[in-house]
This record gives structure tokens, C-alpha cells and sequence, in this order.
């Protein structure tokens, strides 16, 4: 059996002012085809997806030409049409030049934002199912941070969505993807779908799967499929800052030709969430910048580092609020990892700046309002580092104040775990702070590991970008009434079927 594989994912922030562009989506290495595209991202769903499929001797993955992530991250806004027209129509060429296929899969994300294109993931779906034709099977993993309704499964067949955050279970997910495609290939599973959208829409910071009720609702997905044979659920988290159509909650079931079952289970998942929806909003303590680094302090005198310090509201990777506090409190040992400030590390790989010499550099900011002002560090470049862990792009690292050091990035970087700063050449025991731009994610390495006993989530004084409170923005495509907590709603549980009933 012969199954395409595609990779086109994006994270979109539609409230940052710069888009993202085809030359962001342009690097060595991207786009990716053939074996190199099977080789990428090991570790998580494409990883999982190759691993499985490639067990059955009888199955041939094809690599269609697919953009990896783009080299800005989750720092940059829409998607121009000209970019991802260009990319799906080159995917559609290939597909049909290199066809017949008896399947896809398309490893997405499910927050990517296009202009023009209100749901493209739905329309990438669309566009492969008019090429493969109706025989075919469509399979995609998502990011629990997606926005998708019943619209992809019109098109598609399976869709595998990871459970946790932090997402522990990508490379899970992939596996289950060629699992279930390659049976429905064979004959043995006939997919059949439910879609229920939950009118709850909810920042992502509050989204840890760690807590009460986001683990009971983990656990609760869990005790399901494991009740039940053949059944899978996907609950989408959603993605507020992505300003498109069918943000929000939804889920997801799948059963094996049990149309009756898949709804029954959908309803009530969607209910039980509906039920839960202000204790699922109400999860995380947030400290204003000023107050969580007093706190920090404090807790560094009494003993109890290290502290991490998150910026969770930071969207460009460029705001110096938490930098400038730091300063201000005159805190020593911490470890700011990272701000983004392209120009410096442009500058550091030209030779305008050197290592060993002392430098005044204006650090960050302007990228939006949320990013503040730049803020002047006057320290010592200590080196240029290689970011093995991202793509091997540069990080310019500079010592201030006492015993601080700043690591100064290109784009907006999220520090997942400690040994990303360490591989540096940095010292976990020089440093009693780490701060980061991280909303969750970061828990992985720095809580479950044991290395930091403490952390705060911190904001800025004004609702900027990656605020909590979702109405300070300015929607366009999404009436932000029309979702729990922001509008008197009211929810209908309406079920939906998915291609094959």
C-alpha cells in the first residue's frame, strides 16, 4: 500500500503585527521530501507515524515536498495567501504526478491561520481528498491547541490529537495515526465520526493537564477508550489567539462502524465539559511582573531555588517587562532565556560585536505594544552559542549585572527543557532564576524533572497580547459573545457526522 506524507504546521498568532511570510518557511533543511521529510521530528507525531508504518513491509511511505515549522516559531502572525497557496499547490502536484495512493497522512497542527483561508486544515484535507479520490483513507495528527470543528472530518477519515499539556504524547499520536490507517487500508476499520464544538474558549495558560479538572478530564478520556474497543476521542483545547472561525472547544470521537456509539460518546464528552466550564478557567495562579519577583526573591533568600519565572503573556518572544523588573529589583544569578532581538544576533555573526568585549546593547521590544520598550543591557558578550535543540540557530549570550546572564535569540524560543540551556555550555549552578517565555510548556523539564521547586506566572500591568482576558482583543472573524465565559451562552450539544457516517 502506498501512503503520502505531508507536513505543513503552524501555531498562528493573528494579533502580531508581521506575517509570516515564504522565505520564513525557507531554511537549509525546509522544505523537507522523500526520506528527509520521513527523517524529520522524530520524537514527535511524524516520528510516531514513520515508526509504526514502517513495521508492515507491505506499506511504501511517500515524502511529498512539505515547509517544516518556520524559523520564526509561534512569533509571527498570518500566513500570507502567496506562502501557503504556494506550498499546498506544490503538494498537490506531487501528489498527483506520483499517485495512485491508498492513503495520506498529514501531520498539521490545527491553529495555522491563513488569510484568505478561513479553515486550512479543512481545505488542505479537501484539496488532498479531490487528488487521492473518495477510495482513499485521510489521516492527520493536531496539536490539542487547534482550532478544528466537523468541517476536517468531511474530508479526512481519522484525526489524532494529542491529550496532555505539557504534550507528552506526540510521538503516541503518530503511531496511532498509521495504525488505524493502514487497518482501514486493509479493511479492517471503517471509520466513523462524531463532532460536537463546546461554545468554551479559554487562554492557554489555564490549560495544564496537570490540574483538576483538565487531569479528570485526561483520566476521563482515558477510562473511555480504554472501555471501549476501537474508540478514540480528541478533545481540542483551542487556540484564542488564532482569530478564526471555529476557535474554541471541540471534540472529537472515532469508532470502528459504530456511528450510534461515536455520538453517544461525543455527547458526553461535550456535556461534561460544558458542566466543568468555569473550574476549567480557574486553574492557575497569575502574578503581575512586580510582585511574582519580589516573591522570587524572597524565596531565593530563604532557601528555596531555583525559581523559574515564566512570561506567559509574552507573544513576539521580543517584551522586556520582566527584564526591566529584574533590573530594577537587582536580583543576581539569573539566567534570562530568551529575548528576542534579531539584530543583535545579526550583528554578533557579522563581527560588530565581539566576544570578550563589553557591550551596550538595546535589547528587545517595539514588535508590538505588549513587546514594551527596548531595554539597555551593559554587559560582556560572552560568546555565540549553537541553539542544538532549535534548529541550530544562533544565540548570542551576554553577562550583566551580577552573575546574570541574557541569552538573546532571533525569534521568540520556548525553553521546554533545562538541558537546551546547559548544552551552552552554561552552568545550572551559577544561576538561582531562570526566566522564560513559556506558558506550560516548560513545566516538562523544569517541574516534573525536579529541578525548579517553585515557578510564577507572570503578565505585564495591561492586558497585552497573550492576556487572560480574552475580550481585550480586537476579533474580526470570531464573535467572542457567543463563547462561555464572554457572553450569555447557551449550549445545544449539536453532533455531527463525519465522512463516512
Amino acid at each position: 500500500m502506498r501512503i503520502a506524507v505531508f507536513f505543513f504546521a503552524h501555531e498562528t498568532v493573528t494579533f502580531l503585527p508581521t506575517d509570516t511570510v515564504f522565505d520564513d518557511f525557507v531554511y537549509p533543511g525546509s522544505p523537507a521530501s522523500g526520506d528527509a521529510l520521513l527523517r524529520e521530528e522524530t520524537d514527535r507525531y511524524l516520528g510516531g507515524f514513520v515508526q509504526v508504518a514502517s513495521e508492515h513491509a507491505d506499506v511504501e511511505l511517500i515524502g511529498i515536498t512539505s515547509p517544516l515549522f518556520p524559523r520564526t516559531g509561534t512569533g509571527t502572525g498570518w500566513i500570507t495567501n502567496e506562502a501557503y497557496e504556494h506550498f499546498v499547490t506544490t503538494m498537490e502536484r506531487e501528489l498527483a504526478e506520483q499517485g495512485p495512493f491508498d492513503g495520506a497522512y498529514l501531520s498539521l497542527h490545527g491553529a495555522m491561520a491563513v488569510r484568505g483561508v478561513p479553515k486550512p486544515e479543512a481545505d488542505i484535507a479537501r484539496r488532498v481528498r479531490a487528488i487521492i479520490g473518495e477510495k482513499a483513507f485521510i489521516s492527520a495528527t493536531f496539536d490539542p491547541h487547534g482550532n478544528e470543528d466537523e468541517d476536517f472530518l468531511h474530508y479526512a477519515d481519522f484525526s489524532f490529537c494529542v491529550r496532555y499539556y505539557p504534550h507528552y504524547d506526540m510521538h503516541l499520536q503518530g503511531e496511532r495515526a498509521a495504525r488505524m490507517l493502514i487497518r482501514a487500508i486493509r479493511g479492517e476499520y471503517h471509520p466513523t465520526t462524531a463532532t460536537v464544538r463546546v461554545p468554551i474558549i479559554s487562554p492557554t495558560v489555564v490549560q495544564a493537564t496537570s490540574v483538576s479538572p483538565w487531569s479528570d478530564l485526561v483520566q476521563r478520556c482515558l477510562v473511555a477508550e480504554a472501555r471501549e474497543t476501537d474508540l478514540y476521542i480528541n478533545v481540542f483545547y483551542g487556540f484564542p489567539w488564532s482569530d478564526v472561525p471555529d476557535a474554541g472547544m471541540c471534540v472529537q470521537v472515532m469508532t470502528n462502524n459504530n456511528p450510534e456509539r461515536a455520538r453517544a460518546v461525543a455527547k458526553d464528552m461535550a456535556e461534561w465539559l460544558w458542566r466543568k466550564r468555569e473550574d476549567l478557567l480557574n486553574t492557575t495562579t497569575i502574578h503581575r511582573i512586580s510582585e511574582g519577583v519580589a516573591l522570587a526573591k524572597q524565596d531565593v533568600a530563604e532557601g528555596r531555588g531555583p525559581i523559574v519565572l515564566a512570561d506567559y503573556s509574552d507573544r513576539s518572544g521580543s517584551a522586556t517587562w520582566l527584564l526591566s523588573e529584574i533590573v530594577e529589583q537587582k536580583l543576581s544569578r539569573v539566567l534570562v532565556a530568551t529575548i528576542a532581538s534579531k539584530n543583535i544576533v545579526d550583528a554578533a555573526l557579522a563581527g560588530e560585536i565581539k566576544p570578550g568585549h563589553d557591550v551596550e546593547l538595546a535589547v528587545g521590544g517595539l514588535a508590538d505594544d505588549s513587546a514594551g520598550p527596548p531595554a539597555l543591557v551593559r554587559g560582556k558578550l560572552v560568546r555565540v552559542a549553537t541553539a542544538t535543540h532549535h534548529r541550530n540557530e544562533p544565540w548570542v549570550l551576554v553577562a550583566f549585572g551580577e552573575g546574570n546572564m541574557l541569552i538573546v535569540s532571533s525569534y521568540l524560543t520556548q525553553i521546554l527543557e533545562p538541558e537546551e540551556l546547559w548544552d551552552t555550555g552554561l552552568d545550572a549552578k551559577d544561576y538561582d532564576y531562570v526566566v522564560l517565555k513559556s506558558r506550560v510548556h516548560f513545566r516538562r523539564g523544569f517541574e516534573d524533572s525536579g529541578y525548579a521547586p517553585i515557578s510564577y506566572l507572570l503578565e505585564p500591568n495591561e492586558p497585552y497580547l497573550g492576556t487572560v482576558k480574552l475580550d481585550a482583543l480586537t476579533y474580526e472573524n470570531l464573535d467572542l459573545t457567543k463563547f462561555y465565559p464572554y457572553g450569555n451562552v447557551e449550549f445545544t450539544c449539536e453532533i455531527h457526522p463525519g465522512r463516512l457516517g
